[in-house]
């Protein structure tokens, strides 16, 4: 009986081990996320080095290796970092949203969420942007495909807002979820805190969307 008692302890002990371990490889691969974002959003695709990467976080160059295969792993794995949270950011705003919502509120949400998001995590968001028309071409399509799916959330977003009718019918939907995108992404080059917090800046840029979309 001590003996399978001893055994037990031994496997909870191996389990620890190894989640304390799964745990500090985590860490320190978002630690290289995200110094390696701040590398590309500053120097970006072609500018940026590994050796400058390392250095962010005071680790060998070649330590690199042993999280991410290639640089262009490296890059791959910042831009579909960026796309995910973005979109994890929205949709857990959106389906949170008061049974009450509308479109419209729902649409609020969702640009508040995005950048919040945006704002939090802004050497991520801005070398996301600034990568996806600088890396190649296969890692650019990649990536492209989960863009494409967080562009088709705010399709939707904008398509109930003009089913139920408040939203002005002469606008090009395409056009504005562009614009939209492009105004919150650019803010995690422009922002600074200080005056305004994140989410009051968000309700600035809300106020002046719903005020232009809403239906008259």
């Amino acid at each position: 009986m001590a003996s399978v008692a001893a055994g037990s302890i031994a496997v909870v002990a191996l389990r620890e081990s190894a989640a304390n371990e799964t745990g500090k490889a985590e860490a320190t691969r978002r630690a290289i996320l995200n110094a390696a974002a701040r590398v590309f959003r500053r120097d970006g695709y072609s500018g940026a080095r590994l050796t400058d990467i390392a250095a962010e976080i005071g680790m060998k160059a070649g330590s690199l290796y042993y999280h991410f295969g290639s640089r262009e792993a490296l890059v791959e794995a910042i831009m579909e970092d960026g796309t995910r949270r973005a979109h994890q950011a929205v949709l857990a705003a959106t389906r949170g949203a008061p049974a009450t919502a509308d479109a419209l509120d729902r649409l609020s949400l969702a640009i508040e969420a995005h950048l919040v998001n945006a704002l939090a995590q802004e050497d991520i968001a801005s070398a996301t942007i600034k990568l996806i028309w600088q890396a190649p071409a296969p890692i650019r399509e990649k990536v492209l495909v989960a863009q494409r799916a967080y562009g088709d959330l705010w399709r939707g977003l904008l398509e109930d807002a003009r089913a139920a009718g408040v939203l002005r019918p002469d606008v090009d939907l395409s056009v504005i979820r562009m614009a939209i995108l492009g105004a919150l992404n650019w803010a995690a080059d422009w922002y600074r805190p200080g005056r305004l917090e994140p989410r009051e800046v968000a309700r600035q840029i809300t106020t002046m969307v719903i005020g232009g979309l809403g239906a008259r």
